[in-house]
């Protein structure tokens, strides 16, 4: 690839980044005013709205260490959005799971990235919207793999 497409590619990369972040921040101050971060919904999202996660688990798919994610999940406990609890056969591991308010909060933020994705994707046709779906797959694979190289 030639220098001039390599640098519009990482122009166009780090402006949606960005872009996302930015409109994500924005409807999440709409919503929420400053009770909950980006980083802190993100973390919701992790945790998810299925079984019981450990604080590992959870770490691995944020690609953060547990001490990181120890401090940020007692954050969310104490705000309400998130139960931490000793494991039944096991009590040295951790568990942690959304409450009702945690689940709102990731629901609200869900149908944002629904509404995100459906205008991303409403004047493309299959193919193309495939294409890009396969396109950004790569990107995520990539990116994982240069992260575990950096690990």
């Amino acid at each position: 690839m030639r220098d001039i497409e390599t640098k519009g590619l990482n122009d166009l990369l780090v402006n949606v980044f960005n872009t996302i972040l930015k409109i994500e921040e924005v409807a999440l101050k709409e919503s929420y005013g400053n009770a909950i971060s980006l980083t802190e919904i993100h973390t919701l999202a992790a945790i998810g709205m299925g079984k019981p996660r450990t604080m590992t688990e959870v770490a691995n798919e944020l690609m953060i260490n547990v001490s990181t994610l120890t401090t940020a999940v007692a954050k969310l406990v104490r705000k309400g959005y998130v139960k931490r609890f000793k494991g039944d056969a096991d009590r040295r591991i951790v568990r942690i799971e959304l409450t009702e308010a945690g689940i709102a909060v990731l629901g609200e933020h869900e149908e944002f990235h629904r509404k995100m994705v459906a205008k991303v994707v409403e004047n493309l046709g299959e193919e193309e919207a495939e294409l890009l779906t396969r396109s950004m797959g790569n990107l995520v694979e990539f990116f994982k793999k240069q992260y575990e190289e950096l690990k």
